[in-house]
């Protein structure tokens, strides 16, 4: 059995400034994304510039998309009772589903912009995104939240914030599996010329069934507990869109890119 480390989520003060973990960890996400994106840029046509401008666009839709999509998926009653909820982003939570959706909507701003086709930046950005999302769960881990259900197994750990049962480190498997796993599938699966938006459709099933997996040891939320069947939770739900949209991105015609 392990006990959680009693983590201070202010990494540095600085007088009245606060630098938490988790806004170093955005930070090491998008700059991962920058380092990535800078690789790949000349073989995807795109210049330095270029990708700096992509990463801005999508870092607000991470943002502004991730924020959005928490309350709506996972506090809309509250949000309906209080709508200036939407504006309290000092109380935590996002949405990768929302975020997701606010990467998408980036991207078509970023290609209109560019005159780039949205498949052309769609499948450059899947690969890069990973190593971010793996950095999220860490600080998910360092701050202690999103713990995992009781398990007897010998890896699980205890977080006497939240109780005295042994848990499912559930952070920790996620930051394998979206991260790192999910990081070296898509960046080798992209290696090669690929039809139009196969890449994207393998990040999609492959981030949609790893999420789908980890939810059944993921303590579900307090507030929305199962939303269908007695089982699905909302990560759950939000997942099966993804690993049918990806599917079919898969396995669908469509002609090499050059």
């Amino acid at each position: 059995m392990l006990v959680f480390p009693d983590i201070d989520p202010v990494l540095l003060q600085l007088g009245p400034l606060a630098i938490h973990w988790y806004g170093v960890m955005y930070l090491l996400a998008f700059g991962s994304a920058l380092w990535l994106g800078n690789r790949r840029a000349e073989a995807a046509g795109f210049t330095k510039y270029q990708v700096s401008d992509l990463i801005f666009f999508g870092a607000l839709g991470v943002v502004l998309g991730g924020r959005l999509g928490y309350v709506l998926f996972y506090q809309f009653e509250a949000f309906l009772a209080q709508p200036i909820m939407l504006l309290r982003v000092w109380e935590g939570g996002m949405s990768f589903h929302g975020g997701l959706l606010g990467v998408i909507a980036g991207v078509v701003w970023f290609s209109r912009k560019n005159r780039f086709k949205f498949y052309q930046v769609m499948d450059f950005v899947a690969p890069i995104v990973p190593i971010g999302l793996g950095a999220g769960r860490l600080g998910n881990f360092i701050g202690g939240e999103l713990w995992g259900r009781p398990t007897d197994l010998p890896w699980g750990m205890v977080f006497p914030h939240v109780d005295l049962l042994t848990r499912h480190p559930s952070q920790l498997y996620q930051l394998a599996l979206e991260g790192i796993l999910l990081f070296v599938l898509v960046w080798v699966y992209s290696s090669k010329p690929r039809a139009a938006l196969r890449v994207s459709g393998v990040f999609l099933i492959g981030y949609g069934v790893q999420r789908f997996v980890v939810e059944f040891v993921r303590q579900p939320d307090s507030h929305l507990n199962y939303v269908a069947f007695d089982w699905m939770t909302q990560g759950q739900l939000l997942s099966v869109p993804m690993i049918a949209l990806g599917s079919y991105l898969l396995v669908r015609k469509g002609s090499i890119k050059g």
